[in-house]
């Protein structure tokens, strides 16, 4: 009896990977894109010399009871977990890291996203994922809203005087400086990009450089 032809049906089959790479699709804007790398950019930054945490957005997460990557899955667009190891990863499969969710998700809002992301999303947060700290931001509108795990049920939180609110796990503020979600230590200071940092290095330098040579002392000799 000949194989032949089911071995022919099958090569025109693709299955998928166990490791599947994450199932969110691309990110609606430029404005979605940019504001999810600055807030991963600054917290990796800020934490350059720690390897217990992982950032990352829009990227799945499998939380499946029965382990199954086909159901039970959600991706926020900005997410970070605690106590975990800082390497890269395709997706964060819930039942492959110790049973850990995020402690800390944003979402970032667009008309299409909104209903769901104030609703069935902060739900789940809330009720399956059990993540203490949950943010929404509107990039266009800049409305920003924050809430704390306590006794089971998300609080919102109240804004310091400058509008920024606190998070508690991060142990920073998130607050709208320039029309983006920015990250502030608890002695109110910007937590800058890695460019940012460059930037300013830069300037110190030239400002230096500067006074040098009023002094008649060539600074490229120095």
């Amino acid at each position: 009896m000949s194989v032949t032809p089911n071995l022919a049906k099958t090569k025109d089959v693709i299955f998928p990977p166990g490791d599947l790479y994450s199932d969110e699709p691309p990110l609606e804007t430029d404005l979605h894109r940019l504001q999810m790398t600055l807030l991963i950019q600054c917290l990796e930054w800020l934490w350059r010399n720690r390897n217990d945490f992982y950032a990352s957005g829009n990227l799945t997460i499998y939380y499946s009871p029965r382990q199954r990557k086909s159901e039970n899955f959600r991706g926020p667009d900005f997410f970070v977990v605690l106590g975990t190891e800082r390497k890269p990863r395709k997706s964060w499969v819930v039942w492959e890291e110790d049973g850990k969710y995020p402690n800390l998700i944003i979402e970032i809002l667009s008309n299409s996203t909104a209903d769901i992301d104030k609703g069935l999303k902060k739900q789940i947060y809330q009720d399956i994922f059990r993540t203490p700290d949950y943010f929404w931001f509107e990039p266009e509108t800049l409305e920003f809203t924050g809430f704390h795990l306590l006794d089971g049920e998300y609080q919102p939180l109240e804004p310091n005087p400058q509008g920024w609110l606190w998070s508690q796990q991060l142990g920073l503020y998130l607050g709208v400086y320039q029309e983006n979600l920015r990250f502030f230590t608890p002695e109110a200071e910007l937590v800058p990009t890695p460019e940012e940092v460059a930037q300013q290095a830069k300037q110190r330098s030239d400002r230096l450089a500067a006074k040098l040579r009023k002094l008649n002392i060539d600074p490229d000799t120095i």
